[in-house]
């Protein structure tokens, strides 16, 4: 089903705009993105939208477990967490899944967005506490600073 409908050109539009919808809701607004938006997924520039946070202190990982805590809300981080000290970018990563969320799911998702937004600056980093030899990204165990 997935394949047939990732070719319906209709299905594409229809991703696409409603991906849109959430990175020019959340973008028009202050929250730094990666432009532009894509068609399964928003990347949040965690290392501008958190300046205070050095890479160090993993801004991207601090904004997914501030957004999971505010508002129940999954992502993953993509940058010094998954990539070590090779990271180029410090991202959080909304996934749009196919034929799961209503618009008002992604009204909601905006909302909490920018309720995190409205108090970014209270945000800290985070340390890592214990970590696998390897795929860190998987099974880390975090403490806020």
């Amino acid at each position: 089903m997935g394949l047939e409908e990732i070719l319906d050109p209709d299905y594409l539009r229809y991703r696409i705009v409603s991906t849109g919808y959430l990175g020019r809701h959340i973008a028009d607004r202050g929250v730094p993105i990666v432009e532009p938006p894509g068609g399964h997924a928003i990347y949040i520039d965690a290392a501008r939208m958190l300046p205070h946070v050095p890479p160090r202190q993993f801004p991207g990982q601090a904004l997914a477990v501030e957004l999971y805590r505010h508002a129940g809300i999954r992502s993953v981080e993509i940058g010094s967490v998954m990539f070590g000290a090779a990271a180029r970018h410090e991202l959080l990563r909304l996934a749009i899944p196919r034929r799961v969320y209503t618009q008002s799911h992604i009204d909601y998702v905006v909302e909490a967005i920018l309720e995190v937004n409205a108090r970014k600056r209270e945000i800290r980093g985070m340390e890592i506490v214990e970590e696998p030899p390897f795929l860190r990204h998987f099974s880390a165990r975090f403490r806020p600073l």
